[in-house]
């Protein structure tokens, strides 16, 4: 039977609309795409991986969200093991291999195996011991996982509760679960996929002079098989296994792991920077004690730098379908005029266009924490420990701002949207709030010598900033950012900054002189870390000028200022009272936000869809109906539940007096009922 709906077309055309909204911008797009995606070739490799997935019917995601649990695992697994193949079947290299998951969009089982484990090996492996397994894990005849977070503890490293103790008689580590808060929990890929583990243990080692106690020397890690390698059952003294359904996670298999005084031998232990003594049982230390978290600033820096592309995901998809959908019309206009596009406006507007706008202050922080953390493992390699602090202080603070910036927007556009929302993405690595205690320590110790020593040579940006402030401080003029409809780039920096030093010294002052408790002190010292990330968003984007005007065409340059613009006064109009009660700003400023705010949207309106087809991502990647490229929603919409639908090839019974559930199948839910 022919079906008339095949024949019907939405009344207002998407595509059309896209078409109009990318010609009413002279953005070169292409361009703003390689200056924001070149490293790496990213955007030439995209292209070239992009051309294999799609040929594989593996890795088609229409059907994927219809899955359960189990069967979300086993394609993940699947998905995994095909992407293998197809980097030895093309010659891929590592950096294409990361594309094809990140296209893939599912955490793979394998990717903790080529992110933490191996970059803990490489970074804190003796060199005897990467010979031996760098070509194991490089290979994967092993499938490595990272655990240290646990029930009872995950920010808190130094409260871990695994301890591993030496025996010295028979020179090997007993890794031991005292408490069962004690399972190391929520480790990626060890519930059910990996053969080994980075374990983080207390190491705890003989104390001198004695035979019978014990001193903790603080976490340390040993790489553990912790599977057979041909069953892939645990060893005895080992539990694991997966610990359930995790939103946004399905694909992966977090686990839990304890152990019961489970041995392993002297070299499990990772000995770049300590060793323990075969006939003494003495630690021998070299470096800097904060290498140990090597791996856990790696994988936030890796957040920071990838919370800009998720981000722009869900500004893409929103900024489309808001161009497209189309409700009510202007009760201004003085004729029956057309529906009005929702991105017109200014409710819609308001929650869309400074994420826009965010989007690109992330990228350029972003772009700032990879150099910063190359830097540091650089100096790390000649034995200069110095840059730890600030990478560990950075990686901390903006870790918890990146993420929580990109799912509270992820959450702003799915509402913006209406009743056609879409997705969800799970905040990463433990709670945001914290580990924001991390980055006020760092700058309460920083003001400290600050205060002590006000003239010593500055070692970084932040030195710089307390010192300034403590000789301006009593006499601090409020800056204005904004006078009439002009706005003041520099003063916008100022005001961020200042804002930040007066909160570390306030800080100080409750903490160090007055000496209050460090828990009265958690609600204050979080917003300091939210201050701090904000005012590195802002300054590393205003930075991003010197370079963005030489070598980006007109209008783009000036485009990406309304950006900067509108997101550092969206960010102070939202936090007005915390720059008005530092002194940071005036008050006449703080009345012209808003109208300062409603004319950078509108200058950005136009440029909307271009900005966000420079994130170049592809509709393989979006999987969104409603984000599509070419504007057609409604058709796709449609399709989707009309023809798609598996739950449509499937004629139910619903008559309450027949146990019979599929009509004429005369199952009586028994298949149901198995599975509960």
């Amino acid at each position: 039977m022919a079906d008339f709906t095949d024949k019907l077309k939405p009344r207002y055309d998407g595509a059309a609309t896209l078409e109009a909204e990318r010609n009413s911008s002279d953005i070169n797009v292409d361009e703003l795409a390689k200056h924001l995606l070149s490293r790496d070739g990213f955007l030439e490799r995209q292209e070239r991986v992009l051309k294999v997935l799609e040929k594989e019917k593996l890795f088609r995601k229409e059907q994927q969200m219809n899955l359960s649990r189990p069967e979300r695992y086993h394609l993940g697994l699947a998905r995994a093991k095909a992407i293998q193949r197809l980097v030895r079947e093309h010659s891929w290299d590592h950096e294409d291999y990361k594309m094809a998951e990140y296209l893939n969009d599912e955490m793979s089982p394998y990717h903790l195996h080529m992110s933490m484990f191996v970059t803990t090996i490489r970074e804190q492996g003796s060199e005897e011991q990467k010979a031996y397994w760098m070509p194991k894990i490089l290979n994967y005849d092993i499938i490595g996982c990272y655990a240290q977070s646990e029930l009872g503890h995950g920010s808190n490293v130094r409260g871990l509760e695994t301890v591993a103790k030496w025996d010295q008689m028979k020179r090997e580590f007993k890794i031991h679960s005292p408490y069962l808060t004690s399972s190391k929990w929520w480790n990626g890929a060890m519930g059910r996929t990996a053969t080994h583990a980075i374990i983080v243990a207390q190491l705890l080692l003989p104390k001198k002079g004695s035979a019978k106690e014990y001193e903790n020397h603080g976490p340390q890690p040993f790489i553990v098989q912790i599977r057979d390698s041909k069953t892939h059952q645990p060893f005895d003294g080992i539990v694991v296994g997966d610990i359930g359904p995790k939103y946004g996670y399905a694909s992966m298999d977090n686990g839990y792991m304890l152990f019961d005084h489970y041995r392993v031998p002297k070299s499990a232990m990772l000995s770049r920077y300590a060793e323990v003594n075969d006939e003494t049982g003495a630690l021998k230390r070299r470096g800097h004690p904060a290498v140990v978290y090597g791996s856990l600033t790696f994988v936030r820096g890796q957040i920071i730098m990838h919370a800009r592309l998720i981000l722009a995901r869900a500004v893409t998809i929103a900024a489309r379908y808001c161009a497209v959908r189309r409700q009510f019309q202007d009760r201004d206009a003085v004729r029956d005029v057309d529906e009005m596009k929702v991105l017109d406006y200014p409710t819609v507007q308001i929650r869309i266009l400074p994420l826009l706008a965010t989007t690109f202050a992330l990228h350029y922080t972003g772009e700032m924490m990879y150099n910063l953390y190359h830097r540091s493992r650089e100096s790390v390699e000649k034995c200069d420990f110095e840059p730890l602090a600030e990478l560990h202080s950075a990686s901390s603070g903006l870790k918890s701002l990146c993420t929580m910036l990109t799912a509270d927007g992820i959450e702003t556009c799915r509402r913006a949207m209406g009743g056609h929302g879409y997705l969800s993405k799970p905040t990463v690595e433990g709670d945001n709030w914290m580990i924001t205690q991390q980055v006020a320590a760092y700058l309460i110790k920083k003001m400290t010598q600050a205060v002590k020593d006000p003239n010593a040579p500055p070692k970084d940006l932040t030195d710089e900033l307390f010192q300034y402030y403590l000789k301006n401080r009593d006499h601090r003029i409020p800056q204005n950012v904004v006078r009439g409809s002009e706005i003041d780039d520099q003063a916008i920096v100022d005001v961020f900054q200042w804002r930040t030093a007066d909160l570390s010294y306030r800080a100080y002052q409750t903490r160090v002189v007055e000496r209050k408790p460090w828990t009265k002190l958690m609600i204050q010292l979080h917003s300091l870390s939210r201050a701090f990330g904000e005012q590195i968003l802002v300054t590393t984007f205003s930075n991003s000028f010197q370079t963005t005007a030489s070598s980006l065409s007109p209008p783009t340059p000036a485009v990406l200022k309304t950006c900067f613009r509108l997101y550092s006064l969206y960010t102070l109009d939202t936090f007005a009272s915390s720059f008005m009660l530092t002194t940071s700003i005036a008050h006449d400023s703080i009345y012209a936000l808003q109208d300062a705010i409603l004319a950078l949207m509108t200058e950005l309106r136009p440029h909307a869809v271009k900005l966000m087809d420079a994130w170049s991502i592809p509709d393989f990647l979006l999987d969104s109906a409603l984000g599509r490229y070419d504007g057609r929603v409604y058709e796709k919409l449609y399709d989707m539940a009309h023809r798609r639908n598996p739950l449509n090839t499937v004629t139910f019974n619903p008559d309450w007096r027949s146990e019979e559930i599929v009509l004429g199948s005369g199952d009586r839910g028994r298949c149901i009922l198995a599975k509960l």
